[in-house]
């Protein structure tokens, strides 16, 4: 298995980082992605401590939308970060995540899409898929990964929570779509109905830990291990066996990041 979005980099991990990869490898796990935050050396810093833990776990480096308005004098310059730091980090394989966010709106919406547009071009620059966020964004964050993806452009929609619509159209782009812990809620019939038109080749899992944790373990803090309950309910929906879903998401995750 590999959980292909996680914050092991975040302060909630910071305590008990050790028992927490050796739970995540004593249940199976081949790697994980850790999603760092551009620029942000607490976390740069916490990254090195879990690939001295686990040197098979790769990253990803980006400015999240909630960020942007730290780069609103001048986007370029978040790029210029995110460059300088994959280019630093041997285990880099993605730029992300990055992205809208329309819902919480902590960024200015036009210096969101600047920031987003600026790192898709750097993402075709350097030959690297993105990991993207979107929320009550869609057209628009559909619009940009065209427009400056210029067909090039590789990448996965994590933690989906999306419409048929923007499944069907980050499928017709060639990209991935990652599931997390939100598929296990009771509530999610929907979300799952959605999950049922994922190609195969296309499936990706993730925990999004420390967030999100799914059932059982709702209202706990979500960790690496966790990305189990996401397999097992995604047999269940298939109607396959777990082993066979983490087979098959762990050959996608390979196709697209090349870890």
């Amino acid at each position: 298995m590999i959980d292909s979005h996680c914050h092991l980099a975040d302060k909630a991990f910071a305590g008990d980082l050790d028992a927490v990869v050796s739970r995540a490898k004593d249940a199976g796990l081949e790697r994980v992605l850790v999603i760092l935050e551009g620029g942000n050396e607490t976390e740069a810093g916490q990254a090195a401590r879990v690939e001295t833990l686990w040197p098979e776990v790769r990253v990803a480096v980006g400015v999240h939308p909630h960020m942007a308005h730290e780069f609103a004098d001048d986007p370029a310059r978040a790029p210029s970060v995110v460059r300088d730091q994959i280019l630093g980090s041997p285990a880099a394989r993605a730029v992300g995540e990055i992205g809208l966010d329309y819902h919480y709106d902590h960024s200015p919406r036009e210096v969101q899409q600047e920031v987003f547009r600026a790192q898709v071009r750097l993402a075709r620059e350097l030959a690297l898929p993105v990991v993207i966020h979107t929320r009550e964004a869609d057209a628009d964050t559909m619009e940009i990964l065209s427009a400056e993806g210029r067909g090039e452009i590789r990448g996965v929609l994590h933690c989906f929570t999306g419409t048929p619509q923007l499944a069907r159209a980050a499928l017709d782009l060639g990209f991935y779509i990652s599931l997390a812990g939100i598929v296990t809620f009771p509530k999610a019939e929907q979300l799952r109905d959605t999950a049922k038109a994922i190609p195969d080749e296309r499936l990706l899992v993730e925990t999004d830990s420390p967030f999100l944790a799914p059932v059982p373990f709702r209202g706990k803090r979500n960790e690496p291990v966790h990305v189990q309950q996401v397999v097992e309910a995604l047999g269940r929906l298939y109607g396959r066996p777990a082993v066979a879903v983490a087979e098959q998401t762990t050959a996608n995750f390979h196709r697209l990041f090349r870890p």
